[in-house]
């Protein structure tokens, strides 16, 4: 979504299957203030590691105008459902029936999945590695099904 109107700005949905994930619900994970339009087409099946588009600071701040103030940077949010449907509205996409996730379980890749229930794990349970794709393609740890939205640099 071009975003000219939104606090998001220019926006980018992505819907992962159970399959993907490994995760038994549809998981949406959603990209925001990119410095210009993704060039992946609607219903596209985005590769793993598949760059969405360049990290910017659009979106309207509370007046209205066009953010100033915030640095350039990815808003990351994660949503999940039961259901596999969504609205694809002129600014937005809504999936139906569906709730805010905690992105740390995201990558812990299991139930549950919000942040209270997280929060109430026992601590041997709440180190979750944040899976990577370095720059070469090599992915850590290997065998990860979701990684985290930027390419690492291997120190």
């Amino acid at each position: 979504f071009s975003g000219a109107r939104s606090f998001r700005g220019i926006e980018i949905v992505l819907r992962h299957s159970p399959e993907d994930t490994g995760i038994p619900l549809w998981i949406y994970t959603q990209y925001t203030h990119f410095s210009e339009m993704p060039k992946q087409a609607v219903g596209q099946r985005v590769r793993m590691g598949e760059v969405l588009g360049p990290t910017g600071n659009t979106g309207i701040d509370r007046t209205g105008a066009q953010s100033v103030r915030r640095r350039p940077a990815i808003h990351f949010g994660v949503f999940y459902s039961e259901n596999e449907r969504f609205a694809a509205l002129g600014m937005a996409v809504i999936p139906l029936e569906a709730r805010w996730m905690d992105p740390v379980a995201l990558y812990w890749g299991r139930l549950p999945l919000d942040s209270r229930a997280m929060k109430a794990l026992p601590e041997e349970e709440k180190k979750v590695p944040i899976a990577v794709m370095y720059e070469e393609g090599a992915v850590h740890p290997p065998g990860a099904r979701i990684i985290w939205p930027y390419a690492c640099k291997r120190k």
